[in-house]
């Protein structure tokens, strides 16, 4: 019989987490000294409420690993269902689960191989939930594939902190991969810099001009990327696009498909189309374990205080990993920015032309990489409101002041703040500075 098992054949629970449990009942050399090690800390790792948003690449790691650490109330939210493409790096699916939920799927997988974990899956998007919701978990662990997704989950964290109740700040664990690079940190909302504040760290979207969209593809990703700005603009566009809605990429898918068949293009498929859209870059198997791995190890760091993890204030928060050439990592200190439409308090500063018009104002908004969404805004300064895009009585009434120039309605140095459907929670604020 094999060292650790019992009569019938399952192991105890105490081999099972001998090693772990080393770390959560002995003091190392980097323990924090206000630590409680022992049982009391092991019973609060495995009662911690944790939430994985993702079951995809990432996902499928960070479950494996958080029920392997010792936490055994896992939540998990995906709306995403399950591709034969999936398979090759999302390890907990089989091919007879293509086309089920990968919430679902991933929940009962871990569930059946590590005995006692409890993990609920939700399947449906994180918008679906409102703060209520989010206030229960110990911590947050993101292994998304879209930056917006990342945002909204970002503000909706920034928002629920409440000065006077500490248990409203939730840690942030975010993970990311691209190709043989990857990264993780840590955000304490409020506390150090968020996802907003880092997305300058996001590659920008290779732009393709407009007029090669409009004219003569010469790609299948000129198609998608028509259907994406020119066709729905033209046919929906009183319906904000909703990149996680199936529904919303088949629209696109379609529309692409026909345009490539008019001008001979193969290679639109719906999987290309979704990640053009959402500007998903392909994963490797092996950086995804790298990430979770280091997710996953900094959420045992920050729920026993066994060491020092990313994120503490004035310490390092940002880990980098790159693959491409040899093995190459390093972590540092993204500072908080104080003119973060998000956690900061500040407005951004931007010059513009005093004689461009608001309707001009908001397509060079547009064009700036944080407001890249921006479709229909609204804009108000602390006074006035210059336009609302809703309800329809207010943009009638406002509508004028799209094709005024901005003296006539602003100053100069005069702040406004602009929100749209788009970005959810998110008002950005700017501070205007007229040149001629």
């Amino acid at each position: 019989m094999a060292v650790g098992a019992v009569s019938n054949g399952i192991e105890s629970d105490v081999n099972r987490w001998q090693y772990l449990n080393r770390f959560l009942t002995t003091p190392g050399p980097f323990t924090d000294d206000e630590a409680t090690l022992g049982d009391e800390i092991i019973q609060r790792i495995s009662s911690m409420k944790i939430l994985v948003i993702g079951a995809g690449g990432l996902g499928c790691e960070l479950l494996k690993n958080l029920a392997l650490s010792g936490f055994k109330d896992i939540h998990v939210i995906d709306m995403d269902t399950i591709d034969v493409s999936n398979l090759n790096r999302q390890f907990l699916f089989r091919q007879a689960d293509v086309g089920r939920h990968k919430a679902e799927v991933a929940a009962e997988f871990v569930e059946k191989r590590v005995k006692g974990v409890k993990i609920t899956p939700y399947c449906g998007k994180i918008q679906d939930k409102d703060e209520d919701y989010y206030m229960q978990f110990g911590l947050v662990i993101c292994g998304l594939d879209s930056v917006e997704a990342r945002r909204w989950i970002n503000a909706m964290l920034v928002g629920m902190v409440d000065g006077d109740n500490p248990d409203s700040l939730k840690p942030l664990i975010d993970g990311g991969t691209e190709g043989f690079k990857g990264q993780s940190k840590v955000i304490l909302p409020t506390m150090t810099s968020c996802i907003e504040c880092q997305l300058d760290m996001h590659a920008p979207r290779e732009a393709v001009p407009l007029c090669t969209l409009a004219t003569i593809p010469r790609q299948p990703q000129h198609c998608i990327e028509w259907a994406h700005i020119i066709a729905w603009e033209e046919e929906r566009k009183d319906i904000t696009l909703d990149t996680d809605d199936p529904e919303h990429i088949t629209w696109l898918f379609q529309k692409a498909l026909a345009r490539a068949q008019e001008f001979n293009i193969q290679g639109v498929t719906y999987s290309m189309t979704q990640g053009v859209v959402k500007n998903i870059i392909p994963a490797i198997a092996s950086t995804n374990a790298i990430i979770a791995a280091s997710s996953c190890n900094e959420a045992l760091k920050l729920a026993s205080s066994t060491n020092p993890g990313l994120g503490m204030p004035g310490s390092n928060n940002y880990m980098m990993y790159s693959g491409d050439e040899g093995i190459y990592t390093y972590t540092f200190e993204h500072l908080k920015k104080d003119d973060c439409p998000v956690c900061g308090n500040l407005a951004k500063k931007i010059e513009v032309n005093s004689n461009i018009t608001l309707r001009e104002l908001i397509e060079n908004l547009a064009e700036r990489p944080e407001a890249r969404q921006l479709k229909k805004p609204t804009i108000r300064t602390e006074a006035k409101s210059l336009y609302y895009q809703a309800p329809p009585s207010l943009e009638e009434q406002t509508r004028p002041n799209l094709d005024k120039k901005l003296t006539d309605l602003v100053s100069d140095g005069e702040e406004i703040a602009v929100s749209d459907p788009a970005y959810h929670q998110i008002q950005f604020r700017f501070k205007l500075l007229f040149r001629s």
